[in-house]
């Protein structure tokens, strides 16, 4: 074990919420940051906050109640000291993967032994490319780059068209989501990954006054038991008048946020416990913006080649379903056994709340590869304007844990 080596002892998410008027459509993004926080450290009673070197955390669209460097506010709120300091990084769907990539370099090069990263996103108080959008102009007039300018259905229209992916594989693809996210739901597999959150609702009392309502919402909202193949099929494209991406073969738009606990080998030796993952390479690639769902197929072997691991040693992978066109486009040009992508369902049942959502799945593959007795796994994502990320996963000495979480 290398003193210098990255080393996950915590990950932990909220539930995730539909926005925009889902469970968690009230709760502030810094407060849902700031939970996920305390409850890593929670994991960790042997490790005390105060040695944090830093809190990264991911959004993709940095402004409201997730403005003015959200990390270093819910770091604060979290009960951090003051002396632990924070910042945001966005590289859209991958800031929360980028946090954790980020925290990684900063243990690897001797400046940290414990980093927080995270990220959070909350698309029912900040929509889809924020309140106020506003591309250069040249993107559209010059039109070279004008794939900047396209919204992200238009994007998977284009990667369905290239790869020959029909709508009808779409449906199937989502409806396999939804059964593999309830499926897990009802085995309890994402209970020891996920911090239930206490929410307040306001209503209406009697003689005037106003009842507060306090609900604990602990398991993610949108996996719909109710999916069919007819359901799906009676869906209109969204996107383009002829096309064959729809709302339901689409990812969800959601609420959440994710945090781990990232410490070097020589943190880890003193603290003696097992850690769940060792953090084993990272890489992210540049792709035409125009067909950015394909992102992946440049990163993720790109990252395996940095991490020294094989692709068929990976045996389990963490692909966002951005959409099922880009998601089924990447399984079959990295020909990827579909049986170890999403085992628990992905962004179409479970949802994609953008900068949070590499931190969540973090917690989703080192908690699984634990569970499962699995050695490596993969979190890969497409990116706005073009772009890939990946982060691979190595689980460290006994790799089959049966813990029963309250």
């Amino acid at each position: 074990m290398s003193d210098r080596e990255p080393y996950i002892v915590a990950a932990v998410r909220t539930p995730v919420g539909r926005a925009p008027r889902g469970v968690l459509r009230h709760a502030r993004p810094d407060d849902l940051l700031a939970h996920a926080i305390r409850e890593a450290f929670a994991r960790v009673p042997d490790l005390d906050p105060a040695e944090t070197a830093d809190v990264i955390a991911g959004c993709a669209m940095p402004e409201g109640p997730q403005g003015l460097n959200v990390a270093r506010i819910a770091a604060l709120l979290a009960g951090l000291p003051d002396s632990v300091p924070g910042y945001t990084v966005n590289r859209f769907c991958a800031s929360g993967l980028q946090a954790v990539a980020l925290a990684a370099e900063q243990i690897r090069a001797g400046a940290a032994d414990v980093v927080v990263a995270a990220g959070t996103e909350s698309m029912s108080q900040v929509p889809m490319m924020g309140h106020r959008p506003l591309f250069n102009p040249r993107v559209v007039a010059e039109g070279e780059h004008l794939g900047i300018a396209f919204g992200m259905g238009i994007t998977a229209e284009k990667v369905a068209e290239r790869w020959s992916v029909s709508r009808e594989d779409q449906d199937a693809f989502a409806l396999e989501s939804h059964r593999r996210a309830v499926a897990a739901q009802d085995r309890g597999d994402y209970n020891g990954e996920i911090a239930p959150v206490r929410v307040r609702a306001h209503r209406p009392g009697g003689g005037g006054a106003v009842a507060i309502r306090e609900t604990t919402i602990a398991a993610d909202e949108g996996p719909r038991r109710d999916t069919s193949p007819e359901a799906l099929a009676e869906l209109r494209p969204a996107f383009a008048a002829h096309g064959s991406v729809t709302p339901g073969n689409s990812s969800q738009r959601s609420d959440g946020a994710a945090a781990v606990v990232v410490v070097s080998g020589e943190r880890l030796q003193r603290l003696g416990i097992e850690p769940l993952a060792r953090f084993a390479g990272f890489a992210v690639a540049g792709v035409p913006p125009e067909i950015m769902g394909i992102g992946p197929v440049e990163a993720m072997p790109l990252a395996l080649r940095r991490a020294g691991v094989a692709a068929a040693d990976v045996e389990w992978i963490e692909l966002n379903e951005a959409f099922a066109a880009q998601s089924l486009a990447v399984i079959r040009e990295l020909d990827l056994d579909p049986a170890r992508v999403n085992p628990l369902g992905g962004a179409i049942a479970l949802g994609h709340p953008l900068g949070a959502t590499g931190a969540i799945r973090t917690a989703t593959v080192v908690h699984g590869l634990r569970r499962t007795g699995g050695r490596y796994g993969v979190v890969t994502m497409c990116v706005g304007t073009g772009m890939g990320a990946a982060g691979v996963f190595e689980t460290i000495g006994r790799t089959t844990e049966e813990v029963e979480w309250s």
